[in-house]
């Protein structure tokens, strides 16, 4: 039998689950109508919602300063403030809140209206309350994935804050921190690739932080450390006595890492027995601790990281293709620093200011000199050397005196660093020519366009740097 919610006289609903459950939807009803409202309010109780009746807008609007529910449901007609009115406000104040009208004029337009300004939907009494149970229920998980979309880009950038601790305005870096915000949180494995200093553990950090797995632990193992010997009890535990040395039991990595992330770093360091074990381990989330004949359950994700080619080490049988493959369901590629030399002067700057205050001391002012060093070098150590070579510029200028040049030249007295200013900045108007050459295809009054000079001027600064246009055409 059909049942349909008319005005019901009911008792007052103020009944609220204590604890969340499947159907567990918290739910604001405001209506001026006293025997509406306890009827409906009544029955959504009865139907397993936690149900709250407010008869007018300003008592809701009030307790919403203290708490917002799932969804509210509100007639449009009420004295004071109406509906309508009381929609707006939400919108303005609680742009996530869904908001369910309803009216028992039929008015069209209004529903119209509030649509157009942001009602999740519209009712008209009476109405059918499985219907009602159904957009309500709609509505509440519109709103929860709404609300975790936005604690997770809250975390982002206060918690995590990517786009602070992999800094960069260049393309390739944007793309970067999209790629790693699309798969943070998820469960799938990811390879992270890129020259040493690049900043792979930053990235595997962040994946972590970023997860759902926040609140479990991070374990870092560098693969390379680990001895060949005890690969197996420092990976999967071992009892006490189980060797020579072992006078206490371990857990191991693994078990440290449940229920959060391990990262193994230096991957291709692994011989080939240990792969094999490891494979095992992965594909069957289990460990038997070295020792032991008890095999134990374990719940870890797997990031891993290496700054060689692993398709060249199956090749060369150094490593197991069913591994990689295992381990590199997302491959993250880290670009080296010399891939990426827009992003330089900010990383320079970011990283003075972050040694002035490790060090309480000003930083330095930073030269056309100066990044014209910085922009020449090839950074054979990424923005770890780049990290370093600010702290040394800093140290210089707390004595007075230094440049980057003087920097650099402190780890690098070969070739890698211009000889003379004049040099350096050579290398880097080559630099900027040829970016923009690539960027605009070769075609010459573009090129000269984005570069702020003469076609003239061009083609004198390609005969003198001995830049070929057309290995930039495509």
């Amino acid at each position: 039998m059909e049942i349909i919610l008319t005005a019901v006289p009911v008792f007052v609903c103020d009944y609220q689950l204590p604890a969340r459950s499947m159907k567990d939807t918290e739910v604001f009803l405001v209506d001026d109508d006293k025997d509406f409202l306890e009827s409906i309010c009544h029955y959504l109780t009865k139907a397993g919602y936690a149900a709250t009746g407010f008869n007018s807008s300003k008592l809701v609007l009030k307790e919403l300063e203290q708490h917002q529910p799932d969804v509210l449901v509100t007639d449009f007609r009420m004295p004071e403030v109406s509906g309508m009115e009381l929609l707006k406000a939400i919108r303005e104040r609680y742009s996530l809140l869904p908001v369910l009208m309803i009216s028992a004029h039929g008015d069209v337009p209004m529903a119209v209206e509030a649509m157009q300004i942001g009602a999740y939907s519209f009712l008209e009494k009476p109405f059918d309350p499985n219907r009602l149970q159904i957009i309500i229920q709609n509505a509440a998980n519109t709103h929860r994935l709404s609300a975790a979309n936005e604690r997770l880009t809250q975390r982002l950038s206060e918690l995590v804050g990517l786009d602070k601790i992999l800094l960069g305005d260049s393309e390739i870096m944007q793309r970067l921190r999209a790629d790693i915000l699309d798969v943070s949180d998820t469960n799938a494995t990811v390879l992270i690739t890129g020259e040493t200093g690049t900043g792979k553990e930053i990235v595997a950090r962040a994946l972590h932080d970023l997860s759902t797995r926040v609140d479990g632990p991070f374990v870092p193992v560098s693969c390379a450390a680990v001895s060949e010997n005890l690969f197996e009890a420092a990976m999967f535990g071992h009892t006490a006595g189980a060797f020579t040395g072992a006078t206490n039991a371990s857990p191991g990595f693994f078990a440290t890492a449940n229920n959060g992330t391990l990262f193994l770093d230096e991957l291709g360091a692994c011989s080939i027995e240990h792969q094999a074990k490891l494979l095992r381990v992965i594909e069957q989330s289990e460990i038997t601790p070295v020792g032991s004949n008890r095999a134990r359950k374990v719940n870890v994700r797997f990031i891993s990281a290496t700054n060689e080619k692993l398709l060249d080490a199956v090749e060369q049988n150094r490593f197991r293709e069913d591994l990689l493959y295992r381990l590199n369901t997302v491959e993250l590629v880290l670009p080296p620093l010399r891939d990426r030399r827009d992003d330089i002067p900010m990383l320079y700057t970011h990283f003075l200011h972050l040694h002035a205050v490790s060090y309480e001391a000003e930083p330095p002012e930073t030269s056309a000199e100066d990044i014209a060093v910085l922009m020449a070098h090839d950074w054979p150590g990424n923005v770890r050397e780049l990290r370093h070579v600010a702290e040394r510029r800093l140290l210089l200028a707390r004595r007075g005196r230094g440049s980057a040049q003087e920097a650099l030249n402190r780890t690098y007295e070969h070739h890698d660093v211009p000889d003379t200013l004049k040099d350096a900045m050579a290398a880097y108007e080559k630099t900027l020519i040829e970016k923009a050459l690539t960027a605009n295809n070769g075609h010459m009054d573009s090129v000269s366009e984005a570069l702020g000079i003469g076609r003239r001027t061009l083609n004198e600064k390609l005969v003198k740097l001995g830049i070929d246009r057309k290995k930039s055409k495509i």
